[in-house]
């Protein structure tokens, strides 16, 4: 592929004083210095948010020109796909500059959640079920992986111990990661058991289980390799693949994701590589159940074993494949829209050694696996080290 990553930035997430304007704008700008290139220079500009009622803002596109004056006139489009609404934008950068039709775009990812109450929030993120299968359903969306949860006990057995491993596991990375929300490390009994603190969300979900709301915007400089700056620090595209499954759970197996098993398949086929070759991943674990059902849809398990990686150790930081040492979703935050711009920008910083805190060691080839929905919309990317 023909695509680097020239710049990045990443605002912190959690509960924020500033608005959606102001978190967008401050992405644009960050990224834009980062990269060393001019916002005169840039072609196009792409604007992941979900929204869905969660925010006031519903057309935020053009907030984006409020970075700097050079932005005015440039086309600026907003994308959306759900919890994968940041990697769709990101995927409609590559697409003009791999096209031909660009040589710099800027991508932005960002959300505002936490001003809408709780109900609206719950509400909103219905807006990714198949609404037909959702009305009614406790806990919102948390009750839709819930169901998921579920299905997967009553067919593999109880998993209540490596959701709660995958957890801690997590909060444990989340604590050396300045930007994360949730930098506090819970340890697993904390995370196994019922209590005041750690509640039922839905089903076998508890509190630890589930991704907290949050504010947050991150954003990425893309550059066609000829157009980017000489002796900048780079990381390009290697591969990535989109597959999307059917939204009705009725229509699926909902023990597996098979949609994300494709995108993976894709994706190393024509990155011409193994899981074996990767230095790391970053995942959608918006639920811990989640994560555990991408660790066999990517192939690191088998179907109804994934508890083996995180119980034997293959995903931790120094495992066989480490997995969310940002703290993934389920401790640095989920602000939807951000979220897959987010996952791109921190496994960029890894290659570049620039992770501190949570930096894996010589990190060279690094994969991201973003989800839109249950399973639904489906973006995987292997990101590469440029050779110095």
């Amino acid at each position: 592929m023909k695509t680097h990553i020239i710049g990045s930035s990443h605002s912190p997430f959690g509960k924020l004083d500033a608005s959606l304007e102001t978190l967008i704008a401050e992405a644009a700008r960050d990224a834009l210095a980062d990269a060393g290139v001019e916002a005169r220079d840039i072609d196009a500009i792409y604007v992941g948010q979900f929204n869905s009622g969660m925010c006031e803002q519903e057309f935020p596109a053009s907030l984006s020109l409020q970075a700097d004056p050079d932005l005015r006139f440039k086309p600026a489009t907003r994308c959306e796909n759900a919890c994968a609404s940041g990697s769709a934008a990101l995927y409609q950068g590559i697409n003009l500059i791999e096209g031909g039709l660009a040589k710099r775009v800027l991508v932005i990812g960002a959300e505002k959640m936490t001003d809408a109450s709780p109900g609206a929030i719950a509400e909103g993120l219905l807006g990714a079920s198949y609404r037909p299968e959702s009305r009614g359903i406790e806990a919102g969306f948390a009750g839709i992986f819930a169901q998921v949860a579920q299905a997967y006990f009553e067919r593999y057995g109880d998993q209540g111990e490596a959701l709660a491993r995958i957890a801690a596991k997590n909060h444990a990375n989340g604590v050396h990661n300045p930007l994360a929300q949730l930098r506090k490390d819970l340890g697993y009994a904390f995370c196994r058991e019922i209590s005041d603190k750690n509640p039922v969300v839905a089903g076998p979900l508890k509190r630890t289980d589930c991704s907290p709301v949050s504010d947050g915007a991150a954003a990425l400089v893309l550059s066609h390799a000829e157009a980017a700056p000489a002796g900048r620090r780079q990381v390009r595209f290697r591969a990535r693949s989109q597959v999307t499954d059917f939204m009705p759970l009725a229509k699926r197996d909902i023990t597996q994701l098979e949609g994300a098993s494709h995108a993976w398949r894709q994706l190393l086929a024509s990155a011409e590589l193994s899981l074996d070759d990767l230095s790391l991943a970053e995942v959608h674990d918006c639920f811990t159940i989640a994560e555990l059902m991408i660790y066999e849809a990517m192939g690191l398990a088998a179907y109804g074993q994934g508890a083996r990686a995180i119980e034997e150790g293959w995903v931790m930081p120094d495992g066989r494949l480490p997995i969310n040492p940002s703290g993934g979703l389920k401790s640095k935050g989920h602000p939807v829209g951000a979220t897959g711009v987010s996952m791109h920008v921190l496994a960029a910083r890894q290659l570049l050694g620039e992770a501190p805190g949570v930096q894996i060691p010589d990190a060279r080839l690094a994969a991201v696996f973003n989800m839109g929905g249950m399973g639904v919309a489906n973006y995987a990317s292997v990101l590469e080290r440029v050779s110095d």
